[in-house]
């Protein structure tokens, strides 16, 4: 059983979970928090209304572009699905594909199948692969947590770059709280600064092609030029099972197993470096959100953290 101390009655959030507060009903500030939110990010037809007016607006900022917007693309569900929505909307895309040399031969077959059906130009940025192992090792060596983020940062550094070179002021994101829950900035903060100062620290090495965007350039890039993130599954009806079949009888696409197992070093870290260094479970934040939504029922939720969140056969060829 992973679950520890007093758990959220409305949820499976638990006392492991950084900051977490009980009212007297047993139920956590982070299931009001969610509640909140489904307030603030509505479904049904006021979101559907929602979604037309970004889309009209995402277009109309960017007439004389050569595209209304940029999709980052792993080759998962989320980006996948959310490069059809787009499409379907009218909008046309430049897919965006951060290639570290960790992602799996079924993510870059999907991500191939998704745009060539589409018609999505994409654009790939590739990382020497040699910067990459030594960033990876450098959050390793430190015994960070979340020990993938330098992958979460050269994303979004590489989005931000890529919309700026573009004059495209939108990047849409294939991201849902409802099935993904949010996570505590405990486990999963880090910035540019703390990379470098890593990789000097731990490899002394200066990086030449590993993407990066200092707080700074964020705000240039957000205020100054006013390039905006839009979340449309905020808005959308989505759910991963649905998508998943939806994607494999229209597009061919191919499922890789678990959330962010499309890249290997992700899993690793996600399913067995968090839990078995550090006792954390992300488990909880994604079956919560689940919960909340109605996706998933406490009790099954309550019955899958009972177990171990790897394949103990298959981690072992990943940790090799």
């Amino acid at each position: 059983m992973t679950l520890i101390g007093k758990v959220c009655n409305k949820g499976v959030w638990d006392e492991s979970i950084p900051g977490i507060i009980f009212d007297s009903n047993g139920a956590s500030n982070y299931s009001k928090i969610f509640d909140k939110m489904l307030v603030d990010f509505p479904r049904g037809e006021k979101g559907k209304k929602q979604w037309e007016e970004l889309s009209l607006q995402i277009k109309n900022n960017s007439k004389k572009n050569k595209y209304d917007c940029i999709i980052g693309v792993s080759g998962g569900t989320d980006s996948c699905y959310l490069l059809h929505l787009v499409k379907k909307q009218g909008l046309n895309p430049l897919a965006v594909y951060l290639d570290n040399g960790w992602s799996s031969n079924i993510s870059q077959s999907n991500i191939e199948k998704m745009t060539k059906k589409l018609n999505v130009d994409l654009f790939t940025y590739v990382i020497n692969y040699d910067e990459v192992k030594e960033v990876l090792k450098s959050y390793l060596r430190a015994g960070l947590p979340w020990a993938d983020c330098p992958t979460d940062l050269a994303i979004k550094a590489i989005l931000y770059k890529i919309a700026n070179k573009n004059k495209t002021k939108h990047i849409l994101v294939g991201h849902d709280f409802r099935s993904e829950g949010f996570q505590p900035d405990e486990w999963t903060y880090s910035d540019a600064k703390q990379l470098k100062f890593l990789v000097n620290k731990f490899s002394g090495k200066r990086l030449k092609s590993f993407p990066t965007i200092s707080i700074w350039q964020f705000i240039y890039f957000s205020y100054i030029k006013g390039i905006k993130l839009v979340r449309p599954f905020f808005y959308l009806p989505y759910t991963k099972k649905e998508a998943k079949l939806f994607l494999e009888r229209e597009y061919g696409w191919q499922d890789y197993g678990g959330h962010h197992y499309e890249n290997v070093f992700t899993k690793f870290i996600l399913v067995y470096w968090l839990f078995e260094k550090f006792g954390i479970d992300k488990r909880k934040i994604t079956f919560s959100g689940q919960i909340l939504s109605g996706e998933i029922d406490r009790d099954e939720a309550i019955k899958e953290l009972n177990k171990v969140p790897y394949d103990v056969n298959k981690v072992l060829d990943d940790k090799d």
